[in-house]
């Protein structure tokens, strides 16, 4: 195995990702696999709001000679918007985190079959056991599942499409939840021996007001890592970040938020590398790093 890069930025590291555990299509082997054949040199698997599939992201990632970070994408309500904060190097065996990740589960179901009362409204009829039928984990029914449904139906090309003409705040389908708070989400991971990072922060349409309020109460509460490139940013956003980064000194994370084959926006290990003058949060976390 070659010895790591001698500057951490040139690593291919992406930390961010989605198996069946949640909303991904590819059972965790299958993603520790692709990740190296895509060439990336340390991996986490992100799944939401669940942690059941670490130990197997493990083992199958050492199995394939590809060093491996645990990891896990928690849902939170912040400003009445649904936020993702990444959970990066903590212990999957940690209760604390644990408990509250089952507490952020729960009403999942009831939220499910509301989503397909309101799209039964917009014409698109059973949808809840449409969605179904996509699901890994009962438990994670979401919204990506409702959306390979309603491709399936031919009602939209794509589950981006899905998104913006249903599933997007405001559209005939969108019901929303009540997720866990900012501060349980952090103080989990933290806990947990991890740190929290702001996941994919150009997607929340926040005003500067509301965006400047995130980060100083993420920091307040121990966050110390933001998403700077990840699959969903532009080149302009990964700028915004970067500065964002610098600004409230925090360090950058890169992952491609991959789901599934056809379907990302961004293949597993082909983002662009962290602007060099950004401190990586694996820099941070060579302890925590299940070597291969």
């Amino acid at each position: 195995m070659p010895p790591p890069p001698t500057d951490p930025v040139l690593l291919n590291a992406d930390l961010h990702c989605h198996s069946v555990v949640s909303d991904g299509t590819l059972e965790p082997e299958e993603l520790a696999r692709r990740a190296k054949a895509q060439g990336v040199e340390l991996w986490a698997l992100t799944d939401h709001d669940e942690i059941s599939g670490q130990a197997r992201a493990i083992d199958a990632a050492r199995e394939a000679g590809l060093d491996v970070l645990s990891g896990v994408e928690i849902s939170v309500t912040f400003a009445g918007r649904t936020v993702h904060i990444v959970g990066l190097g903590f212990d999957p065996d940690d209760a604390e985190l644990a408990a509250g990740l089952a507490a952020t589960r729960g009403g999942r179901a009831e939220r499910a079959r509301e989503m397909a009362a309101e799209l039964a409204r917009a014409g698109i009829p059973d949808a809840f056991e449409g969605a179904l039928r996509y699901v890994g984990n009962p438990e994670l029914i979401s919204r990506t599942h409702f959306a390979r449904y309603i491709v399936e139906t031919g009602t939209c090309r794509d589950t981006h499409e899905v998104f913006r003409r249903f599933l997007a705040e405001g559209k005939p389908g969108f019901v929303p939840h009540r997720w866990a708070r900012l501060g349980d989400a952090v103080r989990w991971i933290t806990r947990a021996g991890g740190i929290a990072v702001i996941a994919h922060p150009g997607r929340y349409a926040f005003t500067p007001t509301e965006e400047y309020a995130l980060f100083t109460e993420f920091i307040a509460h121990g966050g110390r890592c933001v998403e700077v490139v990840t699959g969903s940013h532009t080149a302009s956003d990964q700028v915004r970040y970067a500065e964002t980064a610098l600004e409230f000194g925090l360090l950058a994370s890169r992952g491609s938020d991959f789901h599934s084959p056809g379907e990302s926006r961004a293949e597993l290990g082909s983002l662009p590398l962290l602007p060099g003058r950004l401190r990586p949060v694996w820099a941070e976390l060579q302890d925590r790093v299940q070597r291969a």
